[in-house]
């Protein structure tokens, strides 16, 4: 058997799967440049893409056609010589549709090898989100911010190329930078973008992550049974009914206990209770039921089970009571109202500062059609700076 190399790109479903296919093609052309044959395709079992649901796309090149047909035969690579990460808020982990658990984003990467992130967070912060891994590997960090350039139509801000010239410098066996400039300048046929590789491929940085570093946590899982354990007829639980928050009152919604959402999230809501006039409007928009009712008639929302869609901020009538911010802000998915009144000065603070710190380019996608343009200017800054 030859040589067979298997790259994942990790992305936000819809947002950026024009994106991801479109990295997966260029690195298939780019090593057929070399000789090698290849294929790309996405994973099955993250369709139907909800909005900004995790989901990963594959390619898989060969040194001849034999080697490549045994790659082919697997459903997906159980093992991956290269992981890329286009939102850096997948660092917390996975949970992509049809799948039970939270994945951690270096799970299927080999010992040794690199993990690439689209970010503009240093190292260190982005480490307090991977999940730790046995074995040492590399951390490689492309500077720029998500790129949306996927949402329902392609619009091309150079993110595509970039990430190839990435690959290219974290992984030359696949393929090097001239076979990817041959690739961008015979089938792009933009010479900015053979700029654009270039340049990516010198900022990249790379450095040693050991084995057990990272994020201590545990993730979440669950017992999946075989066929001979399901039971006739519903192999799946129904959302219980509601009930009261806690014994003191309130409103609990009923939820699945094996469908958490919070890895499709990018923003968060956070809520000022101050403020909070107990409107009901966030409760009844909310489309996945996250909020609860708390025993004095706020409205909580549970972490764990919200999108950050942010149609909550959008409904509320009362400035700044609810604000979506990054999730990179934060560690844990930890009850909002739990802490108001447990120290309501100490939430006031802990508030401004998270409400200080939310990034004026970051954003959820789920907005408007048009707010991508927005976004080109910040993102091609911060790619300049790199």
């Amino acid at each position: 058997m030859g040589q067979l190399f298997a790259v994942e790109i990790s992305y936000r479903g819809v947002f950026q799967k024009n994106l991801a296919k479109n990295i997966c093609r260029g690195i298939v052309l780019a090593a057929h440049n070399e000789g090698r044959p290849g294929i790309s395709f996405g994973r099955y079992s993250d369709s139907p893409e909800r909005n900004g649901i995790p989901a990963k796309s594959f390619a898989i090149v060969a040194s001849d056609d034999e080697t490549l047909e045994i790659g082919m035969a697997q459903y997906m690579p159980k093992q991956v010589d290269l992981t890329v990460v286009l939102d850096d808020t997948l660092c917390k982990g996975l949970e992509p549709w049809a799948w039970s658990g939270l994945e951690p984003v270096n799970h299927t990467l080999k010992p040794g090898k690199t993990l690439i992130v689209v970010s503009a967070e240093p190292a260190a912060t982005l480490l307090e989100m991977i999940h730790k891994k046995d074995a040492p590997y590399k951390l490689g960090i492309l500077k720029g911010i998500a790129s949306f350039s996927g949402m329902w139509v392609y619009k091309d801000d150079h993110t595509d190329v970039r990430v190839l010239g990435a690959i290219a410098k974290a992984l030359p066996e696949l393929f090097k930078l001239e076979s990817l400039e041959k690739y961008i300048t015979e089938k792009l046929k933009v010479p900015a973008k053979v700029q654009s590789a270039q340049k990516a491929y010198q900022s990249l940085t790379i450095s040693d992550v050991k084995a057990g570093q990272g994020n201590q946590e545990n993730p979440f899982s669950f017992v999946q049974p075989g066929a001979s354990q399901m039971r006739e007829g519903v192999s799946i639980e129904a959302a219980p009914l509601g009930g009261p928050y806690n014994n003191a009152g309130g409103y609990k919604s009923g939820r699945p206990d094996k469908l958490l959402k919070f890895s499709s999230r990018t923003l968060r809501p956070v809520t000022d209770f101050s403020v909070c006039t107990k409107c009901t409007l966030c409760w009844l928009q909310c489309q996945d039921g996250s909020f609860d009712v708390t025993p004095d008639g706020y409205y909580d929302a549970n972490m764990e089970y919200c999108m950050g869609c942010g149609v909550c901020e959008a409904v509320c009538p009362v400035p700044n009571c609810i604000t979506m911010v990054s999730e990179l802000a934060f560690t844990d998915n930890a009850n909002q109202w739990e802490a108001y009144t447990k120290d309501k000065v100490a939430y006031k603070a802990w508030l401004k500062t998270k409400i200080q710190n939310v990034p004026a380019q970051r954003t959820s996608g789920y907005r408007y059609r048009g707010q991508y343009k927005e976004e080109i200017p910040a993102a091609l800054e911060i790619a300049n700076k790199a």
